[in-house]
């Protein structure tokens, strides 16, 4: 079994019960896509542009920190504290 990339991050729509693991430009993509056929946002539009123009690695890796910080911005990254052998970390 091999372990997810270290460049993921979770992203949800707000009231939606699961949440999207964004690990590639392709899923960054697609849940861009989604989001603006969602929320129908002008700044969304331009920014799945972006993400859709991106034609090398320097290119796709704005793009999605860009798609990361609008998330942030946005209350929609989810940032979760990872738990270590299925135990919450100690105070």
């Amino acid at each position: 079994m091999s372990a997810p990339p270290i460049g993921y991050f979770d992203a949800g729509f707000p009231g939606a019960s699961q949440v999207v693991r964004i690990a590639s430009l392709h899923e960054a993509k697609v849940f861009a896509r989604r989001w603006v056929i969602r929320d129908k946002d002008p700044a969304l539009k331009a920014l799945l542009r972006h993400i859709e123009k991106a034609n090398s690695s320097a290119a796709a890796d704005i793009a999605i920190r860009q798609l990361k910080q609008e998330l942030a911005c946005r209350g929609m990254l989810v940032t979760a504290t990872p738990l270590l052998n299925g135990t919450p970390p100690a105070p």
